[in-house]
């Protein structure tokens, strides 16, 4: 079946030159504005690199008519939410808005595209916040590997510069420098405003005029990034730094978006890094050489760059470099077979799918496509991506990734031995020609004989109880996919011993059920145009996938297979549980998730919400492939199973076809939704888990008890955090817009079944942290002491219920909130209107929700304590 990606497709460019793209998706009740500004980091001189970005953060800090942090609260109270991106050729500002607040969505973003204050003062503290962003890059290794990369990879181009600006760089922008680069770029000509939704196109048409025809026009100033020379040669370089894993880029220059290679390199990415049967998956992940890999085509407007990436222990970077420069010189030497082409594009064609699923989606590929040349270089691209053959690839390989011209950076811990030279690199990719091995069998399961049955529909949802499972299904049209998962709640959390022990069943599962090993399984998913997802929480585990809608009922018999039939061989589970020690070890190197790890572990201890998902690294070790089988067959032993299929389908009909697999079995009463957690801190003061590393930065969880999610009061939290956090949210407000203490500022209500929290991050300069803090908490004090006002209280209870409608946008996010309910909810019922529990909140309600539990007595601190100076420099 052929797509069309644009059809219905209103465009109109108005007399001063800015182009206006409108179309419906009924899909969802939402709408998005994005506005695309055709100016980027390309487009900046070095003088004044990173421009683009700090405009993107002033951009909606007030005009003559709104005052600093309006926007965002006119936003959130018309239930949307917003936010902006910087590119290399590009700068992008979005909103996402229930469809009846087009109107203000409109309003907002012409006002500050055209009218932005640019207020000095704003912009002085705003550069503080921009510089601690950067201070967050730098802690972040993957972009440190991946941007200095760039810098290898090419010797004038732009490309090669730290995309947002050098600490000292953004120090010395002025006021005048943001002002001129905003009076010369951001102009009507070099804007696009595509707008994608519920509405009706004539009507959208005429509010955009409104709200854009009289902006003036005027020329753009332009100054193009230098051209690149050719070079050939072999480029290396290692970068050394606090981190625990080893993090390898390797790339070659490519080809921009509209070369008539650029698709064939894209299905040779494909081909090469994406699903669990790629070839560089099959050859570096599944035998735990490396702990993840990728591979990309990258190609922003006049230059590109493909490159593989892979996380690992630096001990096996030569394993990784040998295994990554095979994958290569067998697509260069043989390109890839039938099968192997036919998986590749059926990813790609369902990557497309969920691409521009969501109205945001959809938007930003207009407006991106527009740029290029027009909304018709959506389909062109689309056509030759499924046009391209196994000699395209082949081609394109040979000439674009060639080994003389490999470049490479390898991330390194700080103590670790040797270094990524040429000479290293140069012998790794000159390799003999590749010799054929043996490939994953194809597999496509018959679907199941559909058995009749009957079920009741609540909000939607068709419900069809089974002696042991659940089905659970909703159509969500738009686009041709389906959203399949099945279930099952835990009976037995793990303790410190077996910390990780779900985790790792979960994910031996995939590497084989029935009669098909890992690579057949992988092969069997992604010619269905997804993969296999195992997934595990405290509350529950299960598997999930998103295929194109016309290989669900397939899809289904392969996940009824991996859930019941997981064969876990020794072997496989042994190099799971290699891999996943590594990846409980590289957590340490995320700054938020690590931070957060700590905290849960000084508050709930060593019980059920306390361990991390992923293990402890001195537990993980002990864990044996017979535990696992222990643990499955206990699991799947008591409870029910639930089936959560959403998209592109006929509930009645492929309820039938669910029942023909899961109908049988014993009747099986479910295990309870709520199981206890306890609260481990005290009263008596506040608990700190600190670990000190060489960062840039401090990372900061602050934890107080909180509702679970089946307590009356959780919605008033849920409230308290849309008060506290987001634009224009208190905590934003005091940490951020007033005194530049940090980038990310976050509050949320962390529910699980049996326990919850009221959660708080952020990441400063450890020279502030105390500042920080002290801040934190006299906004928390403020809290406790007095209500919100109705004008604060009606904005985040908007906010909450316009979102309610507005994440219903793709099958995925409805089937996450399906699942939600059921399995740790109050059941169907809470999804007939979400909203309600929200807008029946008061502000009395948030104030007692606050005097109850935030307790700074009570609180628990997670830190990642940095120190000045941490990160590598970015010239390695």
């Amino acid at each position: 079946m052929t797509l069309r990606w644009t059809r219905d497709v209103r465009r109109e460019v108005l007399p001063n030159g800015l182009t206006l793209l409108v179309q419906r998706d009924p899909a969802a009740p939402a709408v998005a504005v994005v506005s695309h500004v055709r100016a980027g980091f390309f487009d900046e001189p070095d003088r004044v690199a990173g421009v683009s970005h700090v405009l993107e953060h002033m951009l909606f800090k007030g005009t003559p008519t709104r005052s600093v942090g309006q926007i965002a609260r006119e936003t959130k109270a018309a239930g949307g939410y917003l936010n902006a991106s910087t590119g290399y050729s590009q700068t992008t500002y979005y909103a996402v808005l229930p469809a009846a607040s087009l109107r203000v969505a409109l309003d907002l973003q012409a006002d500050a595209l055209q009218r932005s204050a640019l207020d000095p003062g704003e912009l002085r503290r705003e550069l503080r916040v921009i510089i601690e962003e950067a201070k967050r890059k730098l802690d972040t290794p993957s972009a440190v590997a991946g941007e200095t990369l760039h810098a290898v990879l090419f010797d004038r181009h732009r490309i090669r510069r730290w995309r947002i600006g050098t600490e000292e760089q953004l120090a010395a922008l002025s006021h005048a420098d943001v002002a001129a680069y905003y009076r010369t770029r951001y102009v009507p000509g070099r804007v696009i405003v595509a707008v994608v939704g519920d509405v009706e196109p004539d009507s959208a048409l005429g509010l955009a005029r409104e709200f854009f025809e009289e902006w003036p026009a005027a020329g753009a100033a332009l100054d193009p990034s230098p051209d690149e020379p050719i070079r050939a040669g072999v480029r290396a370089r290692t970068l050394r730094g606090d981190v625990r894993q080893a993090e390898l880029v390797l790339g070659w220059r490519a080809v921009p978006a509209l070369h008539p290679d650029a698709a064939a390199l894209d299905v040779a990415a494909a081909v090469l890094g994406s699903g669990r049967a790629s070839w560089l998956y099959r050859r570096l992940r599944e035998p735990g050489i490396v702990t993840s890999v990728g591979a990309w085509h990258f190609s922003p407007t006049e230059v590109g760059v493909f490159s593989i990436a892979a996380d690992l222990d630096p001990a096996r970077l030569d394993a990784a470099l040998e295994g990554a420069a095979d994958c290569v010189a067998r697509l260069r030497d043989a390109g890839p077979a039938a099968e192997d082409l036919s998986r590749a594009q059926t990813l790609l064609r369902a990557r497309w799918a969920r691409r521009l699923e969501s109205t945001e989606g959809r938007a930003s590929g207009l407006a991106e496509a527009e740029a290029l040349g027009g909304v018709q270089v959506l389909e062109e691209e689309y056509e030759r991506m499924l046009a391209v053959d196994g000699a395209a690839v082949r081609r394109v390989a040979a000439e674009w990734l060639d080994p003389g011209r490999v470049a490479g950076v390898a991330y390194l811990p700080a103590a670790a031995p040797g270094e990524l030279d040429e000479a290293r690199l140069r012998t790794a990719f000159v390799r003999p020609p590749w010799v054929a091995g043996p490939a994953p069998e194809a597999v496509t399961p018959a679907p199941a004989r559909p058995t009749p049955v009957r079920g009741a529909v609540t909000a939607d949802v068709l419900h069809v109880a089974l002696p042991a499972a659940d089905l659970l299904l909703r159509r969500k049209g738009g686009v041709p996919l389906v959203s399949l998962a099945v279930y099952r709640r835990r009976a037995v959390p793990d303790t410190a011993a077996t910390s990780g022990l779900g985790a790792l069943a979960v994910r031996s599962a995939v590497r084989g059920a029935g009669e098909l090993d890992a690579g057949a399984l992988a092969l069997a998913f992604e010619r269905l145009g997804g993969g296999l997802s195992p997934m595990s929480s405290a509350d529950w585990f299960g598997f999930g996938t998103s295929v194109l809608a016309d290989s669900a009922a397939s899809a289904a018999v392969l996940l009824d297979l991996v859930l019941k039939s997981p064969t876990f061989a020794p072997d496989q589970v042994a190099r799971e549980r290699a891999t996943l020690a590594e990846e409980a070890t590289q957590a340490a190197d995320d700054m938020v998730r690590y931070p957060i790890e700590l905290a849960l572990r000084a508050a709930f201890g060593d019980g059920r919400y306390g361990l991390p998902g992923h293990g402890l690294p001195e537990a993980i070790p002990t864990l044996t492939d017979q535990m696992v089988r222990e643990w499955h067959a206990g699991e799947l032993g008591r409870g029910r199973t639930t089936v959560v299929a959403t998209g592109d389908l006929e509930p009645e009909r492929f309820a039938e076809i669910l029942a023909g697999l899961f109908a049988g079995g014993p009747a099986r009463e479910p295990i309870p939704v709520g199981i206890p957690g306890a609260w481990g801190a005290g009263g008596d003061g506040p608990v700190a888990s600190v670990v000190p590393r060489a960062k840039r930065q401090t990372g900061l969880t602050v934890l107080f008890p909180g509702p679970a999610r089946s307590d009356g009061d959780r919605h008033a939290a849920e409230v308290w955090a849309a008060i506290a956090s987001g634009l224009g949210g208190r905590l934003f407000t005091a940490l951020r817009e007033e005194r530049s203490l940090a980038y990310t500022v976050l509050a949320s209500s962390w529910q699980r079944a049996g326990a919850g929290a009221l959660l708080l991050y952020f990441a400063t300069s450890p020279e502030r942290e105390g500042e920080a803090r002290d801040a934190l908490l006299a906004e928390l004090a403020r809290f406790r002491d007095r209500a919100p006002d109705a004008e604060e209280l009606a904005r985040a209870v908007n906010y909450l219920a316009g979102q309610a409608l507005v994440q219903r946008q793709t099958a995925g996010a409805v089937a996450g909130e399906i699942a939600d309910a059921w399995l740790i909810g109050d059941g169907l019922d809470e999804l007939a209107d979400p909203a309600a529990p929200f807008r029946a909140v008061t502000g009395e309600q948030v104030r007692a929700l606050a005097a109850g539990y935030l307790d700074p007595l009570r609180r628990v601190e997670g830190i990642v304590r940095g120190e000045p100076g941490g990160a590598p420099s970015l010239d390695g």
